[in-house]
């Protein structure tokens, strides 16, 4: 989709449709949207405060031959509160208009922008709504899927201001929503076509696109470097395991304030789940393919940061295979020996993705991370706990955490804090080996951040189980269900908020 803005007159775009926001109570007397009245004969007014448009989110009226405009359609929109109305609104807002647009044949659409939201973050908004709005997970189906897309989005600010400001909202909000969608691609591929290895395949053709390091580690050398827990994971399957990282480095022609500064992103790459040997029940493992929702979004983060180029140091590490049960898989009651050295006593097989994380973790560590961020759909239990809402965050540095969770409330993902209280190291202690990979039901998210803590040691660290997030399981009127590509809008403003602060 070809996106562009510019300052002028709602009334001269010329688009299959023009897109305008209604707040609750709001009425046609003042402004853009008086004139918009005006020009469409009494339409607007006669709309407002009616049950088709009292303004609410969710609301829409879609009016044929507006009138005096060269739009030939207009989509009212309804916003909700103006008090509330914020640059997510924003992204909401783009992403119903542009999927209802879609369905009724729309090539190009036009969004008025009437908000006195900071013009380039609104504009961003505004591109990343509409981009993720569209994706659809119907990637397989045979039938012509060209004849309903939308091929150009044009944002109007009619209040002159900044072009740069705007064009650069626009650029940004492009890049960050198509890395987005790239990772909802690789999370909705069945786990016959996206293995280990076509993960790795690309990542390569990824970090050759936009100028990022890579570095694909195969089982012989994941061996020699006492990687012993996730191989024990990689045993019962036939696909190889890999372990990829990704390097981004800013321009060396400048400087840095603190050159040291490594931050890791860790996702976890577990391209199909059985649980293995504990297998999991039959109704629901087809979605076990999203298992590496966290290794696709680590992808789609350093995607995006090597566009933007902020002025920070950044790796991406992808500990990638299946869990599946076989004569070799690992089983309960096996120890296995994690890079680090500890030893790990294996409860239950479906705890596999901390024990991936284990090693991915202290591999970051050697490559000179000094700030670790892991996310992984680990947990069964955070659904329980949080549902399809929020994200739960955890960590050993408070400092660290708020940044993270505020990284997330400016770009409208909601992130949970969960206590991380030394009693629950006394739940994954083991008779038998230093650790357990598993506590049993009790406070399962906590103890299962509380297993990567262990490999994290004194260095700041945050873990986001994103379990209950990273797969909607119904429509929204601004996105598809399936893959949401959670957590990597927040990954990609965390990294330019700490780069931004020097």
């Amino acid at each position: 989709m070809a996106v562009r803005a510019e300052f002028g007159k709602f009334y001269d775009v010329e688009a299959d449709a023009l897109v305008v926001t209604i707040y609750e109570g709001e009425k046609a007397d003042e402004g853009a949207l008086k004139e918009l009245d005006e020009r469409t004969g009494g339409i607007v007014s006669e709309m407002l405060g009616t049950d088709e448009m009292r303004g609410k989110q969710g609301d829409m009226v879609y009016i044929y031959r507006p009138g005096n405009i060269r739009a030939g359609r207009l989509l009212l929109v309804g916003a909700g509160k103006r008090e509330e109305f914020s640059v997510d609104s924003v992204r909401k807002v783009a992403g119903a208009a542009a999927r209802f647009l879609r369905s009724k044949g729309a090539r190009t659409m036009a969004i008025l922008r009437r908000s006195q939201l900071d013009l380039g973050k609104s504009a961003q908004a505004a591109v990343e709504g509409a981009l993720i709005g569209l994706f659809e997970p119907d990637m397989y189906k045979t039938e012509n899927k060209e004849e309903r897309r939308i091929d150009e989005l044009i944002l109007v600010a009619a209040a002159p201001g900044s072009d740069d400001e705007l064009a650069k909202g626009v650029e940004r909000g492009r890049i960050i929503g198509e890395a987005v969608n790239f990772a909802r691609e690789l999370s909705n591929e069945p786990s016959s076509i996206l293995t280990p290895s076509e993960l790795a395949e690309r990542s390569k053709e990824t970090a050759n696109r936009f100028g990022l390091e890579i570095d694909v580690l195969d089982e012989a050398r994941m061996k020699e470097l006492g990687m012993g827990a996730l191989l024990g994971v990689a045993r019962g399957s036939d696909e190889p395991a890999r372990l990829i990282v990704l390097r981004y480095s800013p321009d060396e022609a400048k400087p840095m304030d603190n050159d040291s500064e490594v931050i890791a992103i860790v996702g976890k790459g577990i391209t199909f789940d059985s649980g293995g040997i504990s297998i999991k029940p039959a109704e629901g493992m087809e979605k076990m393919k999203y298992d590496m929702s966290g290794a696709a979004a680590t992808l789609a983060a350093m995607r995006a940061i090597a566009q933007l180029k902020p002025r920070a140091n950044v790796i991406g590490v992808m500990p990638t295979t299946e869990n599946m049960p076989s004569g070799r898989a690992y089983k309960p009651g096996d120890v296995l020996r994690a890079m680090s050295g500890k030893t790990i006593e294996v409860i239950n097989t479906d705890a596999e993705g901390r024990l991936v994380l284990a090693d991915a973790v202290t591999y970051a560590l050697k490559l000179g991370a000094t700030r670790i961020i892991d996310l992984a759909t680990l947990t069964g239990a955070v659904s329980i706990a949080l549902g399809p809402v929020n994200v739960a965050i955890l960590g050993n540095d408070q400092a660290f955490i708020d940044e993270l969770r505020e990284a997330a409330r400016e770009v409208g993902e909601r992130f949970w804090q969960l206590p991380m209280d030394a009693d629950y190291r006394e739940l994954i202690k083991s008779d038998i080996a230093d650790i357990k990979n598993s506590a049993g039901r009790y406070a399962g998210t906590i103890t299962g951040a509380y297993f990567i803590r262990e490999f994290a040691g004194d260095t700041p660290w945050c873990h986001l189980d994103i379990a209950g997030t990273a797969w909607e399981n119904e429509r929204k009127s601004h996105m598809a269900k399936g893959p949401t590509g959670v957590a990597i809008r927040t990954l990609i403003n965390y990294i330019c908020n700490h780069a931004a602060k020097g």
